[in-house]
C-alpha cells in the first residue's frame, strides 16, 4: 500500500461520505451524521486531551495548533476554542471542502491541502501543539514514521504533540482477520463485502517504535495510555510527546 493509494482512497471517501469516513458508525453511513453531534464528538475528545495535559502540568491553551489529518474539521473547531489559530491539514480536498463548509470559528481555522508524505509546507518551530486522532493508523508504516519526525520538527521548543496510533489488532473475529489475512484480501472485503466507498487500511505501530522515532529527533514521550477498543477491533495507544528545549 503506497501513500499515493492512501491519498486516492481518502479523496474518494471524502467525496462520498466524509463524516462517516472520519468517524465510522454503522447507523451513520450515507450522510446520516447530524452535524452538531459530529462536532460534539470533537469537543469531547479535545476536552479529554486537555484534562490529560493539565494533569501532566502542560499547557491547555495555545497560540498556533496543527490538526494533522483534520478531515471534516471536528477536532479543528474544538481546538479553536482554546487557540488563537488552528491549521487543519489533510490529503483529501473533498474532506477540506466539507471542513470549510462546516466551520463555525469565525476565521480561527485554516484548512490546508497537503498531498505529500511530509510537512515541508510548514516552517520548523512554528506550532505550539500538534494534534492527531484516528489518522496515523490509516497510513503505511514508513509514512507514519516520517510524519512523527515532521511533527517534532514543526513544534516549537517545549511544544507538545497529542497523538493516537493503533498498536495491535484484538483477538476478535475481525481483529484476527487483520492479524492473518493479506491486506489485499482485507481491501477487497472492505470494498465489495462491506461496501466501503474506498478501503481503509490499518497499521500497527508499537509504543517502543514511537519512542524511538521521536527520541531520535529531539522529543520524548512523557505519557502513553493503551486502550482496547472492541468497536474497532484494535488496541490504540495515545501519546503526549514533548519537544526538547525551553518553551
Amino acid at each position: 500500500m503506497s501513500f499515493e493509494q492512501v491519498k486516492r482512497d481518502w479523496t474518494e471517501l471524502g467525496a462520498q461520505d466524509p463524516l462517516w469516513a472520519v468517524h465510522v458508525a454503522t447507523d451513520k453511513r450515507g450522510g446520516r451524521w447530524d452535524v452538531d453531534d459530529f462536532l460534539d464528538l470533537g469537543a469531547r475528545d479535545v476536552a479529554k486531551a486537555r484534562k490529560w495535559l493539565a494533569d501532566l502540568g502542560l499547557p491547555t491553551e495555545w497560540a498556533r495548533v496543527l490538526d494533522f489529518g483534520c478531515g471534516a474539521g471536528r477536532l479543528s473547531q474544538a481546538l479553536a476554542e482554546h487557540a488563537d489559530e488552528v491549521v487543519g491539514v489533510d490529503v483529501s480536498e473533498p474532506m477540506l471542502e466539507t471542513a470549510r463548509a462546516l466551520d463555525r470559528t469565525d476565521g480561527r481555522c485554516e484548512f490546508v491541502l497537503n498531498e505529500v508524505p511530509d510537512l515541508h509546507v510548514f516552517t520548523s518551530n512554528s506550532f505550539d501543539l500538534v494534534y492527531s486522532e484516528l489518522v496515523l493508523q490509516h497510513l503505511p508504516a514508513k509514512a507514519i514514521k516520517g510524519y512523527l519526525a515532521e511533527f517534532v520538527r514543526v513544534l516549537r521548543p517545549g511544544g507538545v504533540a497529542v497523538l493516537q496510533c493503533t498498536t495491535r489488532p484484538l483477538w476478535t473475529l475481525k481483529g484476527t482477520i487483520w492479524r492473518v489475512a493479506p491486506y489485499r484480501l482485507v481491501r477487497l472485503g472492505q470494498k465489495h463485502v462491506l461496501g466501503y466507498p474506498a478501503p481503509m487500511r490499518m497499521t500497527a505501530l508499537s509504543p517502543a517504535r514511537v519512542r524511538s522515532v521521536v527520541g531520535a529527533h529531539g522529543a520524548e514521550v512523557v505519557a502513553a495510555v493503551s486502550t482496547d477498543e472492541p468497536e474497532t477491533h484494535w488496541q490504540s495507544t495515545r501519546y503526549v510527546i514533548r519537544k526538547g528545549g525551553a518553551a
